[in-house]
């Protein structure tokens, strides 16, 4: 059986507030609502800084049980550094505390800017980099800054799994090149709604899927039309039974080695106008997955903080 996991990427936005969020909602208590809407939810803080290890830790106690995080690599290494010499700026991330999350740590996510292009070379040396279970990811935590030392920095479970997901926006890396490159390396593409701004690539490299639906009509702002919703929903079928859509666009038209199902996790970032909750909501809905969900939005009726 595969897991579907359907949410919202980060859950503090002003507009949210007396919206989605019930008026008078303490700020503190929302990712306590949030993750009690949806299934999963990104992590954004992590992209823009590293977190400690008490934030993880405080994170991990305001979710109920079963709940899944994804995490946002840091721009530092994918924008600012643009993969050069990130050796101690990955060691850092790993020594910074995310495994306060426990088993509530899902895919981790790297993004890249719409101007950086593929080169293959520098892009494999990073994926080589990649720690893919506890034991390689205590091995990188080894090489953090000094500043990163502080006591359980290298308390990572051994049997710990890590998945990786990219996302990327220049179109040179529509190449069949970069997708058997992220095959070789099990790390998964990102199907990546833009509005059309963006590539838009679903070839299937990993055993799980990913998605971020930035709105298909207006980027970050635009909700999804039942029609819409229908169509996502028909497509994360078919991936979590490990197939392919008949009309997925894909840049390397080999054929993928079939399987019985692939995780999958989607992720709404229309967040501008309030949309995203609300159309991760109606997704969930659509797989049952809502039913066993604590509170709906708006709504603090069945929540316990």
């Amino acid at each position: 059986m595969s897991d579907i996991r359907i949410g919202i990427s980060g859950w503090r936005y002003v507009p949210w507030r007396g919206d989605f969020y019930p008026e008078g909602l303490a700020q503190k208590n929302e990712l306590k609502f949030a993750s009690r809407a949806v299934n999963s939810i990104e992590i954004n803080g992590s992209f823009y800084s590293l977190q400690s290890p008490d934030l993880y830790a405080r994170w991990y106690a305001d979710t109920p049980k079963g709940f899944v995080f994804s995490l946002k690599g840091p721009r530092y290494i994918t924008h600012v550094r643009r993969l050069n010499d990130v050796g101690e700026a990955l060691a850092n991330f790993f020594a910074s505390g995310i495994f306060k999350l426990r088993e509530k740590l899902g895919p981790i996510l790297w993004q890249f800017p719409p101007n950086f292009k593929f080169d293959a070379e520098k892009f494999e040396a990073f994926l080589k980099l990649l720690p893919f279970d506890g034991t390689s990811a205590k091995a990188c935590a080894k090489q953090c800054a000094a500043r990163m030392e502080k006591p359980g920095y290298l308390d990572i479970p051994a049997k710990a799994r890590l998945r990786h997901a990219v996302e990327i926006r220049h179109e040179s890396f529509a190449v069949a090149e970069f997708i058997d490159l992220l095959r070789t390396y099990n790390v998964a593409l990102v199907v990546a709604d833009t509005a059309g701004k963006w590539p838009y690539m679903e070839d299937l490299t990993s055993n799980f899927v990913y998605l971020r639906l930035h709105g298909d009509k207006q980027l970050y702002a635009s909700g999804y039309t039942p029609k819409a919703i229908k169509r996502w929903g028909d497509r994360i079928e078919r991936w979590s039974h490990g197939s392919q859509p008949d009309d997925a666009h894909v840049t390397d038209a080999k054929a993928v080695r079939p399987r019985k199902s692939r995780d999958v996790y989607c992720y709404f970032d229309n967040d501008i106008k309030v949309r995203a909750p609300y159309d991760a909501r109606k997704l969930l809905e659509r797989f049952g997955l809502a039913d066993d969900l604590e509170v709906a939005p708006g709504d603090l009726q069945g929540v316990k903080f």
